[in-house]
């Protein structure tokens, strides 16, 4: 790629995460980001069709980087409070990006993206596990719960205790997660 394209991009990047800094997402103008950038904002639009499309690409590039740090071995996908331990921890060392792309209106787009992402990131280990509806179900359970159940109770236990107690209930899933590696198609 280009080094003046990815200079400018870098540049929209930063001004970007400055301005979530200081308000929402849908409060940030594309002329404000431009000048911010110190771009004009036709530059803008030659890389990203509305500030939406940049916050989603922002989005989707950290969850994928947090997927990117789990070890890429069939043990620890296939048991579940390894997982959970692991996906936590990985999240907690991101959390600064996360609030701030995941912020206001954005807070319930994250479980969603996490699901999605997951869900892509584990059909590359287990392809066969696409159509299977236990195996799907079972993701949306556990991360939905998951989240929202760290979201209620990390102020009042900590993250450690919190993470700790979701880890120890993932088990619970544990023939479901490994059903797909036994399955054919």
């Amino acid at each position: 790629m280009d080094l003046r394209i990815v200079k400018t991009k870098r540049s929209i990047r930063s001004a970007f995460l400055r301005l979530l800094e200081q308000k929402p997402l849908e409060q940030i103008t594309v002329t404000e980001l431009a000048r911010q950038a110190e771009i004009n904002k036709g530059t803008f639009y030659l890389h990203y069709r509305d500030i939406y499309q940049l916050a989603d690409q922002l989005q989707t590039k950290v969850l994928q980087e947090i997927l990117q740090e789990i070890p890429h071995t069939d043990e620890i996908l296939l048991h579940p409070s390894q997982l959970t331990a692991t996906l936590f921890s990985s999240f907690h060392r991101h959390q600064k990006e996360i609030d701030l792309l995941f912020s206001g209106s954005q807070t319930a787009v994250l479980p969603i993206k996490i699901e999605q992402q997951l869900k892509s990131f584990l059909h590359q280990r287990f392809p066969q596990a696409k159509d299977d509806v236990k195996f799907h179900v079972y993701l949306s359970y556990s991360i939905q719960g998951g989240y929202y159940a760290y979201l209620e109770n990390h102020k009042e236990f900590g993250f450690e205790q919190v993470v700790k107690a979701i880890g120890e209930i993932a088990p619970c899933f544990a023939p479901i997660w490994s059903a797909p590696e036994n399955q054919t198609t």
